[in-house]
């Protein structure tokens, strides 16, 4: 699933959205293939601005490793399973659940049942079961709900 972020991204990948050009950030339509390359870019821009940075964890790293799917179909890397930091993958989970959550220029919020389907639909293909299984728990058990 090819996910384009609108103006209004989750904290992840704000950093690297730095590097796109705010026209393709807010584009009201489908992106090209040229822009959608760009967007797919803003991983590995996050992970350059912030690697020279020391955080007790690796932050940098991890922002990289955002787009990364257990079947190794995401990107930058196409890193698959145990290649991919824990932490990495609770990212790409939680921006799996925002982004679908909320408004994008090019389409309205599709809900968060809808993005919570989403991912349990792909849990162990694209997405760590276990995160998955945690973030169904988080929304369903505890009645989390992303901040308005």
């Amino acid at each position: 699933m090819a996910h384009q972020h609108g103006a209004k991204a989750s904290a992840d990948v704000v950093i690297g959205k730095i590097a796109i050009p705010s026209e393709i950030l807010t584009k009201p339509t489908r992106l090209s293939k040229l822009e959608m390359e760009m967007m797919r870019g803003h991983a590995q821009a996050g992970c350059d601005i912030l690697k020279d940075v020391p955080f007790p964890t690796p932050v940098a790293e991890i922002i990289r490793q955002h787009h990364e799917r257990m079947d190794g179909s995401g990107y930058p890397q196409g890193l698959r399973g145990d290649a991919i930091l824990p932490e990495a993958r609770v990212l790409a989970v939680a921006d799996v659940i925002e982004s679908m959550a909320s408004h994008r220029p090019y389409r309205p919020a599709v809900g968060l049942d809808a993005a919570l389907d989403e991912v349990v639909k792909n849990w162990g293909t694209l997405y760590a079961p276990e995160v998955v299984d945690a973030a169904v728990r988080l929304i369903n058990d505890k009645g989390y709900a992303l901040p308005s």
